[in-house]
């Protein structure tokens, strides 16, 4: 097992040097075709001018329908839906997408098509997953966007691994006690502001695993904003929160999301033609012009006028943190996930605790091999989980190698499960966590596995729901808050426990973060790929789904969409999703645990996630974001 802490490289010239073309084979074709091309056009150029003219005019008309290639079929599911699925919460069909040459799993299926369409293009996993990141953050805008970081998990065929960290940073002004006494700066408004990261993770992804030319990957959303397409449901439900009402009358909100003074309905046309305008920008200069040219000027001068202290020279001196992913083992798989800040490790450890499980040890619950014994130990494991994230932060500032090495230790597992009572659950004192932690929020999550087996997991964020809430009106970016995903000093909670210092707000310092993008892989193969958005829930939604997979045998739609279970210590109370039966929620509390039913318009956690069987690939994407995933 290997810590990502061994081997970190900064790759501060690669993202700074968007202008820098990269030659690969792929891209030595298309330049074969386009000099096909020219001389084809020399040929036509010498025919009547009429002719010229008519072929000029036909250009034109279907220029305008480049991307997506086949924009008419983006909207309604696919049809090669093996199995439909109500998922209750919802009262809609969720599907299982099948193909043989590549999936996608996004929140939103507009982008899951983008991705599949760029497969098609000759594209990897990495242009796939770029490509569709890049649309979530323009569509979904209150997941995630180019005014926000994240993780990406990569697998090359070969069975080499890495793990890009592109969070957040904090800004060079930044220091431990700047949001004491006053939490609200810390989630809207330019203090909020970390230093954006994904436009720079995005960039050294592709200058090391892509196969297309980078602009390819910015064109499918390019022409979603600019010439518009149905607003999805799930952001039209967003927007009608209360907290947003005053997107309605701000100059720059309204001209996206309500035009009319009123919020666009689900299935009305929306346009974001400056974001449209930025992208392409950064289709053409890369990363540079976002970190250190126009884009990034402009981008400053906002953050500061909004009250933030975002420098020029913080936008430059970001990099991204290309790592050795970390490593565990779970019913013969091999499972890959990142490091922390990450909350790789915390997986692990629940993964490595539950693999011993008898989960047929206990009563039967609703006639089928889960027993409510299994249930309960696999709530008490969520609770140590959540007790040994305590300890973690952003490595590059301390050294927790010790701690994280406990985490991934089996002998340490071995020790918690011999803990867990057979006959009760306990008091958050009983699991050892020395400090709080924050609450993390918001985040999206894709999958991907192309035709070569390459997989690729990317877990991007904003934090809260549209960030900062602050958009800046040059260029449609909507700016982050993660810088309320640190910790402050001082600040006790309710059950006693200070903040982690290791979580503390310094210069540079990478917030902590629940993101866990994972891929499982048997007999050297990727078997699959996921991971989830919800925040502070997304670790044990993901370890919930592994163990429905693997240990309860469940299909990849019934890991997914049947009740989720969660438990962080502290509040002490285990939450599940209100479509459970009454049998489940009186079975758990026999044991002693508070439960709280999370009602279905507040789904808590989405899962996104590919599996391969038998050369053929299945996705699904969670129905509780109104999600459809893509595949051919």
């Amino acid at each position: 097992m290997t810590s990502k802490s061994s081997a970190s490289k900064k790759y501060d010239e690669s993202i700074l040097s968007g202008k820098a073309k990269k030659t690969s084979k792929s891209q030595r074709s298309s330049s074969k075709v386009s000099n096909k091309d020219e001389t084809n056009s020399l040929e036509r150029s010498s025919r009547p001018s009429l002719l010229a003219i008519i072929i000029v005019l036909l250009a034109a008309i279907f220029s305008l329908k480049i991307w997506p290639v086949h924009f008419d079929q983006i909207y309604p599911l696919s049809k090669k839906a093996s199995h439909k699925y109500r998922y209750k919460n919802k009262g809609d069909y969720q599907t299982v997408i099948e193909g043989r040459n590549g999936a996608v799993a996004t929140e939103e299926h507009t982008c899951s098509v983008v991705g599949t369409e760029i497969l098609k293009a000759g594209g990897n996993a990495v242009d796939a997953a770029i490509a569709s990141g890049i649309c979530i953050g323009a569509v979904n805008s209150f997941s995630s966007g180019i005014g926000g970081g994240g993780f990406m998990l990569i697998r090359h065929p070969n069975g080499t691994a890495h793990s890009l960290n592109f969070r957040e940073t904090a800004p060079s002004g930044s220091h431990k006690d700047m949001f004491h006494g006053n939490s609200k700066v810390s989630q809207v408004g330019g203090l909020s502001v970390a230093v954006p990261g994904e436009v720079a993770g995005y960039e050294v992804a592709w200058k090391l695993y892509g196969k297309l030319p980078w602009a390819k990957l910015l064109e499918p959303t390019i022409h979603l904003m600019k010439y518009g397409m149905p607003m999805p449901k799930e952001l039209a439900s967003r927007l009608r929160r209360p907290e947003f009402d005053y997107f309605r009358t701000h100059p720059t909100w309204s001209k996206v999301y309500a035009p009319n003074g009123r919020f666009l309905r689900a299935g009305e046309k929306f346009y974001r033609p400056t974001l449209a305008a930025t992208l392409e920008e950064i289709s053409k200069y890369g990363a540079e012009v976002f970190y250190k040219g126009s884009i990034a000027k402009r981008l400053v001068d906002f953050v500061q006028a909004e009250g933030g202290i975002l420098t020029m020279e913080d936008m430059a001196n970001f990099s991204v943190n290309v790592e050795n992913p970390v490593y565990g083992s779970f019913e013969g798989r091999e499972v890959i996930t990142c490091g922390a800040p990450c909350s790789g490790e915390v997986l692990i450890l629940g993964l490595n605790i539950l693999s011993e499980v008898n989960f047929s040890q206990g009563d039967s619950i609703l006639g089928c091999e889960i027993t409510d014994l299994g249930l309960h130990q696999l709530i008490e494991t969520m609770k140590w989980m959540s007790a040994g994230r305590t300890l973690l932060g952003d490595p590059t500032f301390f050294d927790n190698s010790k701690h994280v090495m406990q985490l991934l230790s089996k002998r340490h597992a071995d020790d918690i499960r011999e803990d867990i009572s057979l006959d009760r659950t306990y008091d958050f004192t009983h699991y050892h966590a020395e400090y709080d932690f924050p609450q993390n929020h918001g985040t999206t999550h894709l999958s991907v596995i192309d035709q070569d087996g390459m997989a690729v997991g990317l877990t991007a964020s904003i934090n809260l729901l549209f960030g900062a809430q602050i958009m800046e009106p040059g260029t449609g970016i909507i700016f982050n808050d993660h810088m309320d995903d640190f910790a402050s000093p001082g600040i006790i909670n309710a059950f006693g426990l200070s903040p982690s210092p290791y979580n503390f707000i310094q210069p540079g310092k990478r917030p902590q973060s629940s993101a866990v993008p994972t891929i499982l892989v048997n007999n050297g193969s990727v078997e699959m790929v996921l991971g989830g958005s919800g925040g502070s829930r997304i670790v044990t939604a993901v370890l919930d789904t592994i163990i429905k997979k693997y240990k309860w045998n469940k299909s990849l739609l019934d890991s997914i969409e049947s009740p989720r279970f969660h438990h962080q210590l502290m509040p002490n109370i285990a939450y599940i999703d209100e479509t459970v039966e009454d049998e489940v929620r009186l079975a758990l509390e026999k044991f002693g645990h508070v439960i709280d039913l999370i009602p279905v318009q507040s789904p808590f956690s989405e899962i996104q996630a590919v599996f391969k069987s038998n050369n053929t690939l299945y996705a699904v994407s969670d129905s509780r974001k109104q999600a459809v995933a893509a595949a051919y």
